[in-house]
């Protein structure tokens, strides 16, 4: 491992997590250990069928074993159609199901296995419906519709929609067209990718119980705020009628980011006047949830000049939207802008749809679309670089975007690292030396954007000068939350052990949106520090008066306020603490004002949303070395170097956690995970004995260097997002050792045994 070395004037010193102990003992609670007097069990009948018309549906029976205390279908809760983007759904199906993990129903019992025995009782009778499953034919014309009144859903005004395309996006910039039919060499590409899970350990879980009028909700997920958003409009209650209370979460990885099952489970128990908890099984886990990686398809061209400078790019992309829309409807211009690249291309075409299904949901899984689209980008632009005789390091760092370029979409970057990525990344894994024929070392880039969003802080000194954070950020594992605490030490001249933290509760705290989009250091920590330096304001004056000083002159450190250049004048926070506790109180609020997105010139976008420039880009390189087996086509990574450009780094522990977990999951995005469907879109690996993740015994060395340009306008201390950034390229990176060691890219994701057997025995069988 090696990193650089931390800003000087903002040191990053390693501490220990504020919920590091209760994790690592065992006496954390998670949702599914909380327990109320009289709580009862919460189980769902799901479809089962990919694509049906509901002629019947008959729940007497199950309302009538003993123990089971309520029922619940579409007609006991509101006729409400959400979705953030569009419209497209309800809390249980109602005339059609469109995917085998729709709930029709949902019980209350005393026990789950009464719940479950009543959910089984309960009689469907469907009509069958053409099962839309291929995504180039989903867009035909006269292709089956997933949604057969499509066109009087609810959208956001930008999204562009027609038919099973649920969200159009296009890039142009230039003449691509005109550009490519005068490039020297031309080459196209296609790569399809399947969809794959989040696959935290911590099932989710649901805990509801009602107090007169309101409702309290404990629940895993990564959005506490949209969860009680969603919750008040599907039951169409007051907010401050809904509070979301969320213990510990055992991992999200972006799979339990939005809201569904709140709503479920609080109409429940106020249909039983009990308690109610849901806890999904591991097979739930795979089938329910509406937030699944999307599984792609992604046609590249690219038009050079011999010398390897690229002059045009142009791209088509399908994107496996599933069944609903969930918080998708981005993806299409992101994954357009990754197919893109950070890449200097003066003409550019890409277009991009999300396609409806009978899949299963998808939504935000670490860096939506950008694992694939990179694979996909980066193993096309090996290719280019073969066609044109370059080494591909040198056609990258011919072509890569620097400070000063202008990127695809016509932004035009501030100071910026990708080029020392990859001289950081190729350097430390030996990139270049002499290896056997069986291994090979693989590179690719990625960037990925900070997402800038409101976000708010409160923090206060009590008055025995300790400090409490009061925060809507939500901690999924990542320990950004955690990092908070540095902050605001940081800037009060105390230590990171003397706040407490106050979070995950929108009864307590201001609005965050939540730990998606590795947004919550880059915009509460903003907040935090904003509220931090409102108290060093209070202490400065306070501190002034007691030691017949200027406010100017005061320095806080180590605990302290002193006189600058006068170390016996001194007076402890704690002593300060106390005389404001008598009177003026040290408190502090802030909100961190988000940086607006950087200014387009020269290109035009449709289906504008949000992603046509990425605010304080992250960049990053890494380079992979791999071992095939010939005879099985098994592939195993030997070590992984990382370099990345997220700004300062404020907690260096935690961001080499984050590094390292991104690109593990990457390797099992890239070798192994793959959901799998029948001809009837049901899902045929829906357990941990058949969808194959990476485990510790797994996880090769990993090196990773941090460049650390500081961002302005970004970031506290010029920080930029990390968390989703090292999962985009390390599959990529994977696949080009391969194709250098067989010769060929294999251009099915996850690239398997199999697989890559097929491709290296592709000439045998011709």
């Amino acid at each position: 491992m090696t990193v650089t070395e931390p800003h000087p004037a903002r040191p990053a010193p390693r501490f220990v997590r504020a919920d590091g102990p209760d994790k690592v003992t065992g006496s954390g609670r998670y949702t599914a250990d909380l327990s109320l007097t009289g709580v009862l069990a919460a189980k769902f009948r799901y479809a089962d069928v990919s694509h049906a018309r509901i002629t019947r549906l008959d729940v007497s029976a199950a309302r009538a074993m003993p123990g089971v205390m309520s029922v619940l279908t579409a007609a006991d809760v509101p006729d409400v159609r959400f979705g953030p983007f569009v419209q497209d759904r309800t809390l249980f199906a109602t005339d059609v199901v469109r995917f085998e993990g729709e709930i029709i129903a949902a019980v209350a019992a005393t026990t789950a296995e009464i719940a479950q025995r009543a959910a089984d009782a309960i009689v469907v009778e469907f009509e069958p419906l053409p099962v839309v499953t291929d995504l180039e034919a989903s867009l035909a014309t006269d292709a089956p519709l997933v949604h057969g009144d499509w066109a009087d859903y609810g959208s956001a005004e930008v999204v562009v929609r027609d038919r099973n395309d649920a969200s159009f996006s296009s890039i142009t910039k230039g003449d691509a067209a005109a550009a490519m039919a005068g490039a020297d060499v031309v080459v196209s590409s296609r790569y399809v990718a399947d969809g794959c899970h989040a696959a935290p350990i911590e099932p989710r879980a649901v805990l509801a119980q009602w107090e007169g009028d309101k409702v309290t909700i404990w629940t895993s997920t990564q959005v506490p705020f949209d969860a009680r958003a969603g919750v008040c409009e599907t039951l169409k209650l007051p907010a401050n009628r809904v509070r979301i209370i969320v213990p510990h979460l055992g991992g999200g990885f972006g799979g339990k980011c939005g809201f569904h099952y709140e709503a479920h489970i609080a109409a429940l128990a106020r249909a039983a006047k009990r308690p109610v908890r849901l806890v999904f099984s591991r097979r739930e886990e795979f089938l329910a949830p509406d937030r699944r990686r999307e599984g792609m398809i992604i046609d590249i061209t690219t038009g050079m000049r011999t010398d390897g400078t690229i002059i045009a790019r142009s791209g088509w992309i399908a994107i496996d939207n599933g069944a609903y829309t969930a918080d998708a409807g981005f993806f299409s211009q992101l994954a357009a802008m990754h197919v893109a690249g950070p890449y200097r291309v003066p003409n550019v075409s890409i277009e991009a749809h999300l396609v409806y299904t009978n899949h299963q949901p998808s939504g935000s899984v670490r860096a939506p679309t950008a694992p694939q689209a990179c694979w996909a980008l980066e193993s096309h632009t090996d290719e280019l670089a073969k066609a044109v005789g370059l080494e591909p390091v040198a056609f990258r760092k011919l072509n890569a975007v620097d400070t000063g370029a202008e990127g695809p979409s016509g932004q035009t970057y501030d100071e910026i690292g990708l080029q020392q990525c990859i001289d950081a990344a190729t350097a430390n894994a030996g990139y270049g030396q002499e290896l056997p024929d069986d291994e090979a070392i693989g590179v690719a880039i990625g960037w990925w954007p900070s997402f800038s969003v409101p976000s708010g802080a409160y923090v206060k000194i009590d008055g025995d000068g300790s400090g409490q954070i009061i925060t809507g950020a939500q901690e999924c594992g990542t320990g950004a939350v955690m990092t908070l605490r540095q902050l605001a030490a940081d800037e009060l001249g105390m230590a990171a052990e003397d706040f407490q933290l106050v979070y995950q509760d929108t009864s307590v705290a201001p609005y965050d949106m939540g730990a998606t989009g590795s947004q919550t250091l880059f915009n509460n920590g903003r907040a935090v520090v904003n509220a931090a330096g409102q108290i060093a304001e209070q202490l400065r004056k306070l501190a002034a008066d007691h030691l017949e000083a200027s406010p100017d002159d005061i320095v806080l450190a180590d605990g302290h306020a002193s006189v600058a250049g006068t170390p016996t004048a001194t007076v402890s926070i704690a002593e300060l603490a106390g005389i404001a506790s008598g009177g003026e109180l040290l408190i502090g609020h802030g909100s961190g004002q988000p940086p607006g997105p950087p200014p387009l010139v020269g290109s035009t976008c449709v289906g504008d949303l949000g992603m046509a420039a990425f605010v304080a880009p992250q960049f990053s390189c890494h380079a992979v070395r791999v071992k095939l087996d010939r005879d099985t086509g098994v592939a195993r990574v030997l070590a992984v170097s990382t370099a990345h450009d997220s700004g300062t780094i404020i907690n260096e522990l935690g961001a080499l956690g984050q590094v390292e977990g991104g690109v593990l999951m990457g390797i099992g995005q890239a070798l192994t995970e793959g959901t799998t469907y029948d001809d009837q879109g049901k899902q045929r690996n829906a357990a941990m004995l058949e969808y194959k993740l990476q485990t510790c015994a797994d996880a090769p060395p990993i090196n990773t260097h941090f460049v650390q340009i500081a961002t302005p306008d970004a970031g506290p201390r010029g920080a930029k997002g990390l968390a989703e950034a090292p999962n985009v390229a390390t599959a990529a990176a994977i696949s080009n050792a391969l194709a250098a060691i067989i010769g060929r890219p294999v251009r099915r994701l996850p690239m398997t045994a199999e697989r890559v057997w097929e491709t290296l025995n592709e000439e045998a069988a011709r």
